[in-house]
């Protein structure tokens, strides 16, 4: 008896061993995103601030998001690591509704200018001539206090609809009881942004694709002219020597010369085709990182609500619904290197930050 009993106590003390040591190292890993995440965030914030080139309408959309996205890592992540440490909620059900609250308006907000940054991208090369003219600070500003403000109006109503509900004082979640308000909640908040976000991407490749083919169209049609006018000049230079018969040595060097000139300049067009068609990859590939970071980090997690939420008798574990929940969280750390490592004025913007910090 006494050695089961010992061989008992052996196995728990190494499962609790196990335990401990797995919490820890998600609590590190965890602890290194959100540091990450508020670090990457301010350094965009502190280039566009400082950095007078960076001084545009369009970036202010990027401003806006990393501050969102800094707030998520500041004043989210990690109140939800304490929790997932803790396994249950230890602070009250005031503090437990306003971490809810700001999680809810600031990822959905994070999302919303995700979908502001589209249609900005979208106006401007689609209208580009009349949009340049509309695209200012003010204009920004609208479009920023928008998206603040339909995220509050997205994020208030489960709270009220928390309230309703009997709540656990040792649990801080949000339980969608009517199908009713969990469409409403999950669609306004993603669903719908997601497909305007694909369908203005899907507009600005092809708008993008087809500028490209119109320019290299253009470019072409300018070379041939100058081939023909070239062509012209040339017979016209031969023909008057044969009819004053004073060829030399000079005249076929200048012929040759011109020919040497216009084969310079196809190279030349066959250059810039190349140089276009390099963009239109670029872009392309651009804006399959931008939606595939965005669809990968949150839609398994809005996918969970709406099962979760609608069928009674489904069940995720808690560890399978803090994985989805932090995968959402990730696009905060994401979003920040996507929309500006493609940049060259956002590479020497951060460069000169870091030397300047090195510096001092």
């Amino acid at each position: 008896m006494d050695i089961e009993n010992f061989t008992d106590y052996n196995c728990t003390s190494e499962h609790l061993q196990k335990g401990i040591t797995g919490k820890i190292l998600i609590s590190l890993t965890l602890s290194i995103l959100t540091l990450m995440t508020m670090a990457i965030n301010s350094l965009v914030i502190a280039a566009i601030i400082v950095t007078r080139k960076l001084h545009h309408p369009a970036n202010y959309l990027i401003c806006s998001l990393a501050v969102t996205d800094f707030l998520v890592a500041v004043l989210v992540m990690p109140f939800s690591i304490m929790y997932i440490m803790k396994e249950t909620w230890i602070m009250g059900q005031a503090i437990c509704d306003i971490w809810l609250s700001v999680d809810i308006t600031c990822c959905t907000c994070s999302i919303l200018h995700l979908l502001a940054i589209a249609l900005d991208r979208y106006r401007a090369i689609t209208d580009a001539v009349e949009y340049a003219r509309k695209r200012t600070s003010k204009h920004a500003a609208f479009m920023i206090a928008v998206v603040w403000i339909i995220s509050i109006f997205i994020s208030m109503p489960p709270l009220f609809w928390r309230h309703q509900a009997l709540n656990k004082e040792d649990e801080c979640i949000i339980k969608h009881d009517h199908i009713v308000f969990t469409i409403y909640s999950t669609f306004g908040a993603f669903y719908i942004p997601l497909a305007l976000i694909l369908i203005l991407y899907y507009k600005i490749y092809k708008a993008a694709k087809t500028l490209y083919h119109k320019r290299s169209v253009s470019r072409v049609e300018r070379e041939q002219n100058g081939q023909v006018l070239l062509e012209a000049t040339t017979t016209l230079c031969i023909a008057e020597k044969s009819f004053s018969e004073h060829s030399t040595d000079f005249d076929k060097i200048h012929i040759t010369v011109r020919n040497a000139k216009f084969e310079m300049k196809q190279e030349k067009a066959y250059r810039r085709q190349k140089i276009s068609s390099t963009r239109e990859r670029k872009a392309a590939t651009t804006l399959g990182l931008i939606l595939g970071a965005f669809v990968i980090c949150w839609l398994p997690f809005f996918v969970k609500e709406v099962i979760v939420n609608i069928c009674e008798a489904c069940y995720i574990s808690d560890d399978m619904s803090n994985f989805l929940g932090w995968l959402g969280y990730l696009n905060s750390l994401i979003n920040p290197l996507i929309y500006t490592i493609f940049n060259e004025d956002f590479k020497k913007a951060f460069q000169k930050l870091m030397r300047c910090r090195h510096c001092h």
